[in-house]
């Protein structure tokens, strides 16, 4: 099972549209990942058009329609792997042992807010990713997105890509 993860896509306002390559990736995938600040609903009808699964949550950037189109965690069952999509984990020091904590029940949990890319396992058993964000780079020296893989009910193949920079129109 094939994985495409993303967060904190902002647009329009970080840029006018999502990249082409992410964009190419989304009918390929068999399971879409946004962890939120969608910021327009347009973004979040498109993906749900074209993937062939998606899960997703809102961030903190989300209006009242994005509110009430998704939930604020979202979990999944996917070949067996238990999979959790929230925006916020809070700050990055102490962050594994709060998700630990907080969502005993996970394997796997996917997350966003800071578009700096993370991935880490929280007491040899939760594994944290943050894809960053396709549009803003914020203090990252690309835009990025991941991929990864889902075999007999295992995370593989966890990849981070770079994409160019983007600015703000």
């Amino acid at each position: 099972m094939d994985l495409l993860l993303m967060s904190d896509t902002h647009l329009p306002v970080r840029a006018k549209a999502l990249p082409p390559e992410l964009l190419d990736l989304v009918p390929r995938a068999d399971v879409v990942i946004h962890a939120g600040d969608w910021v327009d609903e347009a973004t979040l009808d498109l993906l749900e058009a074209r993937a062939r699964r998606l899960v997703a949550v809102f961030g903190n950037n989300d209006g009242p329609g994005l509110r009430a189109r998704l939930p604020e965690v979202a979990y999944a069952d996917l070949d067996g792997l238990r999979l959790g999509v929230v925006h916020e984990t809070g700050p990055a020091k102490g962050r594994e042992q709060r998700c630990a904590e907080r969502f005993p029940h996970l394997d796997v949990l996917v997350f966003g807010h800071s578009h700096i890319p993370w991935d880490s396992t929280a007491d040899d058993r939760l594994r944290l990713l943050n894809p960053g964000s396709p549009t803003d780079r914020r203090r990252q020296p690309h835009c990025t997105y991941m991929t990864a893989r889902i075999d007999s009910s295992r995370l593989t193949g966890v990849r981070l890509h770079q994409l160019p920079p983007r600015t703000a129109r």
